[in-house]
């Protein structure tokens, strides 16, 4: 747990009739996605997503949104709406359902099937409503419009919140694709009504806000990718999101033009498509898919193999080829496609994927040397039009970093909202909306929830700072044995290291210390195991420090025989 800014108190209990807004992740960061909206005593949940860790996470498998601030008001949600199915906006579901699982999920018909395999693999059963573009559901006091918009990922959504004391559109991720691959654009007539109507608070993609001009349209990388089949001289590896139904289309595409079959690496690629193509978002030519035992068996030429791992997923399917550990073995002449962005945070690991893959080579085909991906998020003119269409009274950035948030907020200002009403706010910090003005009310704890194998919130900073220090630092163990009935040391100090270039015969230098320092502490009567240890600690570590310019772990040890 953690205040995001202590300069703001508790927020004051929400006067009647006003809104408010919680955002849980998602501001300040990408991925965590979770907002919650309060009104007349009941809550509505926007997004419920995870962040993947980096790398000052060690043993880190998810990062979940802090559901403290609503832990004990579970009964007062009415629904959690999800605007569309990647894992940073459905990823943590299952982890608040595992606290209330009756509380219903609405999203649309992908979404929810996305969701649903994950809640299974969870044991949860859950209350789902299925919606679509154009319907209108009560949920609580909050009146609920669906919005279509293009995205990465099919079915995407936005929502338009209408309560007694405002309304508030949340755009979801968004881009507008004029010429989507599945033909659903961003409804901009929708956007058009709403503003007419009247938009109190606008909550924007900010992802791209920083990016001048237009998001290139997807149907722009088709060539790109039939030009790295035609050149491959044979196997093709693509990395993709596990969830990006339109890259997986175009390369069953370009593989059924090319001759070539498919197999889908990655339990999760295989379950995510699996159930697209089943619900009629993914269109699988006959005969083109194959799994990968036959796969393997026909030309090199022949091949195309679809994995996760191309944000540097150090156990993802990818990776583990780069390493040389995987059952396909990447070699001279193979082609390996990242049909993604990098995801900021990633770039070091993506790279060293990169030159692993080159190393064994391999041609690496990325985003940096050809148009082979998209990005699926609005850029700076595309939220240009959407401020002017929408003419919100009042704007929260959302789903970015800080410089995100800032450039959105520009462009916000830019299309003549003052700027006093462009609010700009971070994971925690709370927004009030009441007569039609939007303001900071205050700041909740909000800190990171890490699921850590079987344990979700057990680990901590202090933990992880332990993990680090084993990692870049290594340790020191030195065990001393006592005399339990005179208190004299009989054995010790023993000494032992892992992870130091310079070996344990380093450490002889600090014995002489260490056996003087337990003398004078014998000397003055010290007895106590801890107090003891805590000498022994201080005197390795102030040699180590000045010395070898380390801070390992030391674990001092005292046994009484």
């Amino acid at each position: 747990m953690s205040h995001p800014h202590p300069e703001l108190a508790e927020p004051a209990p929400l006067v009647d009739g006003g809104v408010r807004v919680i955002p849980l992740g998602g501001l300040g960061e990408i991925g965590r996605n979770m907002a919650v909206l309060e009104h007349l005593g009941k809550l509505l949940v926007l997004d419920c997503g995870v962040l993947f860790p980096e790398e000052h996470h060690p043993g880190v498998d998810l990062i979940l949104p802090d559901f403290g601030p609503v832990q004990d008001r579970l009964d007062d949600i009415v629904a959690v709406v999800l605007t569309h199915g990647h894992e940073d906006h459905i990823g943590a579901v299952p982890y608040l359902l595992r606290l209330r699982p009756d509380i219903p999920v609405v999203g649309s018909q992908l979404t929810l099937a996305l969701v649903e395999a994950k809640l299974k693999e969870h044991r949860i059963a859950p209350l789902t409503l299925g919606v679509r573009e154009g319907d209108r559901e009560q949920l609580g006091p909050f009146d609920c419009e669906f919005v279509a918009v293009n995205h990465s990922i099919p079915d995407a959504l936005a929502v338009f919140v209408r309560t007694s004391g405002g309304t508030i559109l949340h755009t979801g991720d968004f881009k507008m694709d004029q010429l989507p691959l599945d033909g659903r654009i961003t409804d901009l007539r929708a956007f058009a009504r709403f503003g007419e109507e009247g938009v109190d608070l606008f909550m924007t993609d900010s992802t791209n806000a920083h990016v001048p001009g237009f998001t290139t349209p997807e149907r722009q990388i088709t060539p790109a990718i039939e030009r790295v089949f035609h050149q491959a001289r044979r196997r093709i590896i693509v990395a993709s999101f596990a969830s990006h139904v339109h890259r997986v289309q175009q390369v069953l595409d370009a593989a059924t033009g090319s001759g070539r079959k498919v197999a889908l690496v990655g339990r999760s690629m295989v379950r995510n498509m699996r159930i697209a193509a089943d619900l009629g978002y993914l269109h699988v030519p006959d005969g083109v898919l194959v799994d990968l035992g036959r796969l393997t068996q026909l030309p090199d030429d022949e091949q195309v193999l679809i994995c996760t791992g191309s944000q540097g997923e150090p156990m993802a399917a990818l990776s583990r080829m780069a390493n040389g550990d995987h059952r396909i073995d990447v070699g001279e002449g193979d082609t390996v496609l990242l049909a993604s962005s990098l995801i900021p945070g990633n770039e070091n690991a993506v790279h060293r994927v990169i030159n692993g893959l080159t190393r064994r080579g391999a041609v690496v085909v990325h985003k940096e040397n050809a148009l082979v991906h998209v990005s699926g998020h609005a850029s700076a003119g595309e939220l240009l039009y959407c401020y002017n269409i929408v003419r919100p009274r009042n704007v929260l950035p959302v789903h970015g970093e800080w410089r995100h948030l800032v450039a959105n907020g520009d462009l916000a200002v830019a299309t003549g909202v003052p700027r006093e009403n462009v609010v700009l706010a971070e994971d925690g910090v709370v927004v009030d909306l009441v007569d039609g003005v939007a303001r900071i009310a205050g700041a909740v704890d909000c800190g990171y929830v890490y699921v850590d194998g079987s344990l979700v919130g057990a680990t901590d900073e202090t933990l992880l700072k332990d993990r680090r220090i084993l990692r870049d630092e290594g340790f020191v163990t030195i065990i001393v044995v006592r005399d339990s009935s005179t208190g004299a040391i009989a054995a010790g100090p023993e000494i032992q290291t892992r992870g130091f270039a310079e070996g344990e015969e380093a450490f002889e230098r600090v014995r002489p210390r260490l056996e003087d320092a337990l003398r004078e502490a014998q000397r003055n009567g010290v007895q106590d195991a801890y107090q003891l240890q805590q000498i022994m600690r201080r005197t390795v570590g102030s040699f180590v420090g000045s010395t070898l310019r380390r801070r390992p772990m030391i674990i001092p040890l005292v046994i009484d025989a």
